[in-house]
């Protein structure tokens, strides 16, 4: 049968990364291609008691529609642990409680670009956001990234080159795919070039407390007295992705507008995992959480950059995270990661080629992304010595 499509949705196409994300739910396959936490990050029996107490002091609240900006005791409690923990929040600031991180950044390009405005992205940048504003209408522009975060003067550059652009979209703690963390001096750089130039930024940060070596740098919004900057947080990586809950902070009058469309999209976020979210958040000791969850990325990244260090092509590079759950690799010059990638599926390994990660798809990288929380020990050594004897025959 023969379905009518718009025109805007018969342009979508799955990407190559999703059809090789789909291949890592065979078990004789091993995947360094995905993003989820470590298994043994997960607080289950922390979960499980605060699950049970809802339902026995609060059923009705648990299981009943509420309002569509988010329960209000983690509103508030967001709004604390922001302002405490990051120094972020003004006046004029408020919050909304969103379906992950991802429906933000889907809400923020419907609610700030028509069809063909445009959207700066770092260069590569986080593939679900990229599919989110393509989904918008909007254009995407990408600016290089350095080994200390977004190349502020290619930014100023695109800037000064106008057009209808609408926001930059980065992520300046151990960036997905690369790793990379962006140096204070730029962080501020790019606040100033915000002002200066008039748009707003959308600050991603779902990996900024998984932070396993070095000082903790102040998130971009931390510095925002305009109103230009509008932060996502999320509770996938430091509780569990299947609560599907996230935040924005920004200002009071666009968090209105993410609140009616929301409503329009879902009603409201799962109020149970919101009140999960809010006793965890409140009750656990957060900082000892988190000094867990470092040791354990700590202890996974380092095994597989010593594998990387001990198994791969020396004309093989590599970025060195602080934290975070990924690593950015890049092959020698002349090479394109798409068909390597393919050797490794055929060898049995899944990593994601970087072209995914392109503001436009059909670039041709010589880079790929290896994720090292997802997988067993076991899997990261088989994983890299497969890797590795490929990388010797390039």
């Amino acid at each position: 049968m023969q379905f009518h499509r718009s025109a805007h949705a018969g342009s979508l196409r799955p990407t190559a990364a999703n059809k090789i994300l789909d291949m890592g739910a065979d078990p004789a396959i091993i995947s360094l291609a995905a993003g989820n936490p470590a298994p043994e990050a997960y607080p289950i029996a922390a979960v499980q008691d605060i699950t049970r107490r809802i339902l026995e002091e609060e059923p009705l609240e648990a299981l009943q529609y509420s309002v569509p900006q988010g329960d209000p005791s983690l509103r508030r409690a967001v709004t604390d642990w922001m302002r405490s923990r990051y120094g972020c929040g003004r006046e004029f600031d408020d919050c909304v409680i969103v379906s992950g991180a991802q429906q933000g950044g889907d809400l923020t390009a419907r609610i700030l670009c028509d069809p063909g405005d445009i959207v700066l992205c770092e260069e590569p940048t986080f593939l679900g956001c990229l599919d989110a504003f393509r989904a918008a209408g909007a254009r995407l522009r990408g600016v290089p990234m350095q080994e200390d975060g977004i190349d502020v003067d290619a930014l100023e550059a695109a800037l000064r080159e106008g057009g209808p652009i609408r926001f930059l979209y980065t992520i300046p703690n151990f960036q997905n795919p690369t790793g990379i963390t962006m140096s204070m001096e730029k962080r501020r750089r790019v606040y100033e070039l915000a002002v200066q130039y008039d748009i707003l930024i959308l600050e991603d940060n779902p990996y900024g407390d998984l932070r396993f070596r070095g000082e903790a740098l102040p998130p971009i919004k931390s510095l925002d007295e305009t109103g230009h900057v509008i932060y996502m947080g999320s509770f996938s990586k430091i509780l569990a992705p299947g609560v599907r809950t996230g935040y924005v902070l920004a200002h009071r009058d666009l968090i209105a507008q993410y609140t009616t469309l929301k409503s329009a999209c879902d009603v409201h976020s799962n109020i149970l995992a919101q009140k999960i979210c809010y006793r965890f958040l409140t009750e656990q000791d957060m900082d000892a959480h988190l000094a867990g969850l470092a040791a354990v990325y700590r202890r996974k990244s380092t095994l597989m950059l010593d594998a990387f260090d001990r198994c791969f092509d020396s004309r093989v590079t590599r970025t060195e995270p602080d934290g975070g759950l990924f690593v950015w690799c890049t092959l020698p010059e002349g090479c394109d990661s798409q068909p390597f990638a393919a050797s490794a599926a055929e060898a049995g390994v899944l990593v994601v080629p970087g072209a995914g990660f392109m503001t436009e798809p059909e670039t041709i990288s010589r880079s790929f992304r290896l994720n090292y929380s997802t997988p067993s020990d076991e899997a990261i050594l088989r994983g890299m010595e497969i890797l590795g004897r490929l990388t010797h025959s390039l």
